[in-house]
């Protein structure tokens, strides 16, 4: 694995840069993008993030600064992204391009010339505020403010186990650079569209447990969606509902997609391993936080979840 400092360097002799997302982008993949985008451009490269799927306007601000530019591109890094399959729609495009991977799964699967993954971070972000610092770039308050969203999404606002000492003494100093920090954590973490929490009330009423309660499973499928009127970018957060509920060890929240298939988030208390059980499914992630991808029915797919649950519990 390449260390930072070299990142840095490859990235001040390269130019015509794409910074890629992964599919359903959520705060610490477009807030990784955004900042490293903003530190390139900020150094008189050329560079752009290219997304997958309908980006949530709750991010827009991220935006902020980033100048649109047009070039034929010469170099590609990917950022917070797993594995070729989370690329989504771009994969095809994308998966054997990829020049350079900065990311913190520690069950990577990108292959790149250069990686540099950081299974200890609590974010990408904390990755790419680290490279901010070794390429000497100046932090400005749009950087701060993108990497801040990455940080504090992918940590649940500093409430998940993966926090770490270091996540907080990132966080004080982005909190020094940016004023919005405050604004940020009420947009990603309060708010929510009428739509959203009408979403949510159909949701509860799907809620069941199983294993003696250890484990508890929602669902949403394309019906719900449909009368919520509410798209795929306004479905994230939904997998914190089940491991919120005292004694569940296993919070299963599925999804229905248009392809036939559910794509699956784990979310896990204790010392129970959510990419543990995602790995029986071809999937994988964090000890807290996983998921994969399962093809089927909503009642297959639920009693094939529910079964491996109860083995692992």
């Amino acid at each position: 694995m390449t260390d930072l400092y070299s990142i840095g360097e490859i990235l001040k002799e390269k130019d015509n840069i794409e910074i890629l997302t992964h599919h359903y982008p959520d705060g610490d993949t477009l807030g990784s993008a955004y900042a490293l985008c903003l530190m390139l451009q900020s150094i008189g490269k050329k560079a752009r993030v290219v997304t997958s799927g309908k980006v949530a306007k709750k991010y827009d601000f991220l935006k902020k600064g980033v100048e649109m530019q047009e070039f034929q591109r010469e170099y590609v890094v990917s950022v917070d992204v797993a594995a070729p399959s989370l690329l989504g729609e771009n994969q095809a495009e994308y998966e054997e391009i990829i020049d350079m991977c900065i990311d913190h799964h520690g069950t990577n699967a990108i292959k790149a010339e250069v990686s540099y993954v950081d299974a200890k971070a609590a974010a990408t972000a904390e990755a790419i505020y680290e490279l901010c610092k070794a390429m000497e770039i100046g932090l400005t308050r749009e950087m701060a403010s993108c990497i801040y969203t990455g940080i504090s999404t992918d940590t649940g606002c500093f409430r998940y186990s993966n926090t770490t000492p270091c996540t907080l003494l990132i966080a004080a100093e982005l909190m020094a650079v940016t004023p919005d920090w405050s604004q940020i954590n009420t947009e990603m973490f309060e708010v929510k569209t009428k739509e959203k929490l009408n979403l949510e009330r159909m949701v509860y009423e799907t809620l069941e447990y199983s294993c003696g309660g250890k484990c508890a499973l929602i669902y949403t499928t394309l019906e719900m969606q449909e009368k919520a009127n509410i798209g795929d970018d306004e479905m994230e957060g939904l997998a914190s509902i089940p491991r919120q509920i005292d004694g569940v060890l296993l919070g299963i929240t599925m999804r229905e997609k248009e392809d036939g298939t559910f794509k699956v988030s784990v979310r896990s208390n204790k010392d129970v391993s959510a990419s543990d059980f995602c790995l029986r499914f071809g999937g994988g992630g964090h000890k807290g936080a996983a998921g994969c991808t399962i093809v089927g029915d909503l009642e297959t797919v639920k009693s094939q979840l529910l079964t491996a649950a109860c083995e692992m519990l």
